[in-house]
């Protein structure tokens, strides 16, 4: 039986960012994993593991303490195969992760 590949379109991208940004106050303060960039962009990882299905093999690993660098290669490396059409996911990240003055 052939799995169903999951595909997230870039309207779908940029809504979980910008959400994602609406609440990053709250995310940060209840999930500190390190820095707010590193933070974010840790939830983020997650959301795109749940929400594309991704199974144990597709997950990225990581073979030491993950920053904000790796977070943010392993967030593009899942989206290589899996949108829907080509986008760059870059600017939407970059987005997230400008913090309002």
């Amino acid at each position: 039986m052939k799995k169903l590949v999951l595909k997230i379109t870039e309207a779908e991208f940029a809504k979980i960012c910008s959400d994602l940004k609406k609440d990053a106050d709250t995310v940060c303060k209840f999930n500190s994993v390190g820095t707010r960039e590193e933070t974010l962009l840790w939830m983020l990882l997650g959301i795109l593991i749940n929400y594309l299905s991704l199974s144990e093999l597709e997950i990225p690993c990581f073979p030491s303490t993950p920053t904000a660098e790796t977070y943010r290669q392993a967030i593009l490396h899942v989206l290589a195969s899996r949108k829907a059409t080509p986008f760059e996911a870059e600017k939407y990240i970059d987005r997230m992760l400008l913090e309002e003055k």
